[in-house]
């Protein structure tokens, strides 16, 4: 129902306005990426600017006619606000217009039932839209939102409107019920890799920035990759393994974009709670955009709306590759730790500077020894192997055990308390 669309692109008419409150400018460059990125055919984009918009229209009466007129001349069949709209809003401009009407955060749902592809992901968006569509159901029964009085005029108009919420209600309830129980599997894997001390590394940056690419290049997967927004909306995992800490599992998740619709953003949650649960975010950024000091403070303000703020992060400026002066390196703070790693995911350039950037910044938290175990450590040894912590053991001459451990400074610093022990007792090999 939610994902059927016209095979060819559909002539749009885009309409982009800066109002004099509003805390910072951009242009309307990145909605003609997002309308194409829809399957939309952009004939014209209307700009202007107004002190605030119109409660009835959102545009004054004169840009009201302007577009019009550049509909009825093209015969545009869809017009695209860069904009949240009010269902009443759209309902007016929609009978002014005579054509479709979307804003902003229905276009970005649009696109994300395109790009949806597993299970979750179909939900999380399906949940979204009916959301979306809740708030203009109204819309679609006007000829039918009063009962009129006489013969043959008493119509069903607010029975089927109340019909109709109710089946989104219900629709809503199920979804919302069938998602706590993929975050539950969720939670479980994330426990299930906790235990086993498998770090995870979650890539997040703006759209568009390469993240999939560089995903590709770091653990040789085939994920959908394109020069397009959101051309990747499912989550996906995959291991990766380091020289100096072993297995790691490396999550690619959405992109962010400027104005991310609220209700998305909660939609998506448990995709983005492997974000704000990953031991380290690669904050991916695209270099050679213009904008991309501005991409970043949306994405930081994202990742503080899901909780992940506190986070530790490695920036990643990719594209390097686009910069008339780009070269892979490593920039560290005074401390000498990595900060910023500069690569190019496309030519596979500082893939090696990357890899041993997050080495680094993992090592510090995570415990990677060999310990020495005396026959009387026998609670601590139990202990550790319940954790998952223990790679391999051996015993030496003197019957102690040699124990490979790997496993999260916190978590053995908690072992060591409940054991009644510190690290001082705790001989190294």
């Amino acid at each position: 129902m939610f994902f059927e669309r016209p095979d060819s692109g559909e002539i749009a008419v885009l309409v982009h306005m800066e109002f004099h409150d509003q805390r910072e400018s951009y242009g309307p460059e990145e909605f003609v990426e997002l309308s194409i990125s829809a399957g939309a055919d952009p004939i014209a984009v209307v700009t202007g600017s107004r002190q605030r918009p119109d409660s009835r229209y959102f545009v004054g009466t004169g840009k009201l006619d302007e577009i019009k007129g550049i509909v009825d001349r093209e015969g545009a069949e869809v017009v695209l606000f860069d904009h949240a709209l009010s269902p009443s809003q759209e309902r007016n401009l929609e009978s002014i217009l005579n054509c479709r009407v979307l804003d902003r955060t229905g276009l970005i749902l649009d696109i994300f039932a395109q790009r949806a592809r597993t299970h979750e992901g179909k939900l999380q968006v399906e949940l979204a839209q009916l959301q979306h569509m809740s708030t203009r159901l109204i819309r679609g029964w006007t000829h039918l939102e009063r009962q009129k009085g006489g013969i043959g005029m008493r119509g069903p108009g607010e029975t089927q409107l109340e019909t109709d919420r109710r089946l989104l209600r219900e629709r809503i309830k199920a979804i919302q019920k069938r998602l706590d129980k993929v975050n539950a599997q969720r939670d479980q894997s994330r426990r299930a890799r906790s235990r086993s001390a498998v770090p995870t590394v979650s890539l997040v940056g703006y759209t568009n920035a390469g993240k999939s690419t560089l995903f590709n290049r770091a653990t040789g997967a085939d994920v959908y990759a394109a020069d397009q927004l959101f051309a990747t909306l499912d989550p996906t995992l995959r291991r990766l393994d380091l020289e100096q800490i072993g297995t790691v599992v490396l999550a690619d998740t959405v992109g962010f974009i400027r104005q991310l619709p609220h209700r998305l953003v909660k939609a998506f949650q448990a995709t983005l709670k492997e974000s704000s649960e990953a031991d380290l975010l690669l904050h991916i950024v695209d270099a050679a955009d213009l904008s991309r000091d501005e991409n970043i403070s949306e994405v930081e303000s994202v990742l503080q709306e899901i909780g992940a703020e506190e986070v530790p992060t490695l920036k990643v400026f990719n594209k390097i590759d686009m910069l008339p002066t780009g070269e892979a390196r490593i920039d560290r703070d005074p401390d000498g730790k990595p900060v910023r790693v500069w690569v190019s995911a496309r030519d596979g350039v500082g893939i090696d500077l990357l890899q041993q950037a997050i080495a680094e910044l993992l090592a510090e938290d995570v415990l990677n020894e060999t310990l020495v175990l005396p026959n009387e450590y026998g609670r601590l040894r139990a202990m550790l192997f319940e954790q998952g912590a223990v790679r391999s053991e051996r015993y030496d001459e003197f019957g102690q055990s040699i124990l490979e451990v790997r496993l999260p400074k916190k978590d053995y610093l908690q072992i060591l308390a409940r054991a009644g022990m510190s690290e001082d007792q705790i001989e190294a090999a």
